[in-house]
């Protein structure tokens, strides 16, 4: 008996992350603009457009560095 519980409460926790096997799915913008999440956005008066891409060179932030943790020992 406690194996078939056991076998049963091992199947149903598989089945709940079994979301976790696959990548996500990944939409360009003109596919997200057909899907929920762009009919979201439009009921919602947005609009979906597509990230500015990041750039090659970060900027040095300004100010100064920060300073090393003390040494406890």
């Amino acid at each position: 008996m406690a194996a078939a519980i056991s076998l049963v409460c091992i199947v149903v926790l598989t089945m709940q992350i079994r979301d976790r096997w696959h990548p996500p799915e990944i939409k360009t913008p003109d596919e997200a603009a057909y899907a929920m999440t762009g009919k979201v956005a439009h009921a919602a008066g947005a609009q979906v457009l597509p990230t500015e891409p990041s750039l090659s060179v970060e900027p040095t932030p300004a100010g100064p560095k920060p300073a090393q943790p003390a040494n406890p020992n």
